[in-house]
């Protein structure tokens, strides 16, 4: 499985500042948040944010831009890794979406509750990313399946992203371990249906 390697430097303050943001927007939604808050998560005062973003607006357009172009960037490296070799590739990009899915919940949230917030051009991006990302998702599962059809094709792929990011809804007592065994379990049934005869 693909991983980024990992850190050996302290978050910077930006990256805290936006990780207690997207905490607590997930939590208590965009408007019921102020700066002060988030400064106050962090150690700073809240006048002391913008000397990092002009404002709340910025921080909700970095996380979720910059969530889609991670994942996308992500699902590239795991392509060119993977050689051509579509099963191995189903693995890595099921992998890391558990890794995203797992570790990232208030992103996910966020993305359901906030996006419409965005400025037109910043959620076009963000769409944009999306779209390219599907596709990363579309090719290798056609090639694992290529007697199904395209609809299908996309409808059992975006069931795979509805099964992985269901994650901030659950409440179970499985510990990490258990839980990536049993999203791994679900993506690869939802995937296998495309081979299921018509009913």
């Amino acid at each position: 499985m693909t991983t980024s390697p990992p850190r050996t430097d302290a978050p910077t303050r930006r990256e805290q500042i936006l990780k207690e943001a997207a905490r607590l927007f997930a939590e208590r939604g965009f408007h019921g948040v102020g700066v002060d808050e988030i400064g106050a998560a962090v150690g700073i005062s809240g006048p002391g944010l913008y000397r990092h973003f002009p404002g709340k607006d910025a921080m909700l357009a970095e996380l979720l831009v910059g969530i889609s172009e991670r994942l996308l960037d992500g699902g590239r490296l795991r392509v060119a890794e993977a050689g051509g070799a579509p099963e191995a590739l189903l693995a890595s990009l099921i992998d890391g979406h558990i890794d995203f899915a797992l570790d990232d919940r208030p992103l996910i949230t966020l993305h359901d509750r906030e996006l419409d917030r965005l400025k037109d051009e910043d959620r076009k991006r963000v769409r944009q990313l999306q779209r390219q990302y599907v596709e990363l998702w579309v090719d290798v599962v056609r090639a694992l399946h290529p007697e199904a059809g395209e609809p299908e094709v996309r409808a059992a792929v975006h069931a795979v992203f509805g099964l992985l990011n269901s994650t901030p809804h659950l409440r179970t007592p499985l510990d990490r371990a258990d839980l990536e065994r049993l999203l791994r379990s679900l993506a690869h049934g939802a995937l296998a249906a495309l081979d299921a005869p018509a009913p």
